[in-house]
């Protein structure tokens, strides 16, 4: 297969297994989206939800979470790691939606990633979710699968990201960045799959030998 017919078909196939993309971290509006996005840095979905329940009945829009301490904040999400960096964060980018943008998350790339914390695939994720604005957000997932599908170098999440936005139709977007990230947990997995294993990488690579996984794109 060409590197476009590859994707064509992790595109159908992906949507075949995932109809439905429910978005992993539990939220109820754009802040708080933000909030876990920004927690799940280095730390699970499963206990960044764990954790914000707790943090959310406190304070679920920013001039709630901004009249809270960096300790108090921290005291909650302490177990989803940085700390007690994220829980400045939060703070701190609570304070400056207040201050600039009317207490709103900004549906702008360049402003999400203006506040503190807050980096390229954390401001995609909240404007592919939360505004319905086409993005690709690159996680490890999606970094290791493009490489292993040979559909990026694997250079860079960079150079990730611009290769599978040329890919993909930039309509399916939104939805395939969470397919390929749930086929990742479920089936592709870093320790079960070797590039040889999973049905995805068998009809994608049949002849390659297990054990032995090529990264040139």
């Amino acid at each position: 297969m060409t590197k476009a017919e590859r994707a064509t078909f992790i595109d159908r196939r992906l949507a075949e297994l995932y109809p439905e993309t429910p978005i992993p971290l539990d939220h109820s509006n754009a802040f708080t989206l933000l909030v876990a996005v920004l927690l799940s840095a280095q730390c699970t979905d499963v206990r960044v939800n764990v954790v914000t329940p707790a943090l959310f009945a406190l304070a679920d829009h920013p001039a709630a979470m901004a009249r809270l301490s960096v300790e108090e904040i921290d005291a909650i999400v302490r177990p989803c790691g940085l700390a007690p960096r994220k829980a400045s964060n939060i703070r701190d980018l609570s304070r400056m939606l207040l201050e600039r943008h009317g207490g709103e998350v900004p549906a702008d790339f360049e402003a999400l990633e203006a506040l503190p914390g807050v980096g390229h695939k954390t401001a995609s994720v909240v404007m592919a979710q939360a505004f319905g604005v086409p993005a690709f957000p690159v996680d490890t997932h999606i970094h290791r699968l493009a490489q292993r599908w040979k559909l990026s170098s694997g250079q860079s999440v960079k150079r990730t990201e611009a290769d599978l936005k040329r890919l993909f139709p930039e309509g399916h977007w939104n939805k395939l960045h969470l397919r390929i990230i749930f086929y990742g947990r479920d089936h592709c997995s870093a320790r079960g799959c070797d590039g040889t294993v999973c049905g995805i990488c068998r009809t994608l690579f049949p002849k390659r030998r297990k054990g032995v996984e090529t990264q040139k794109a």
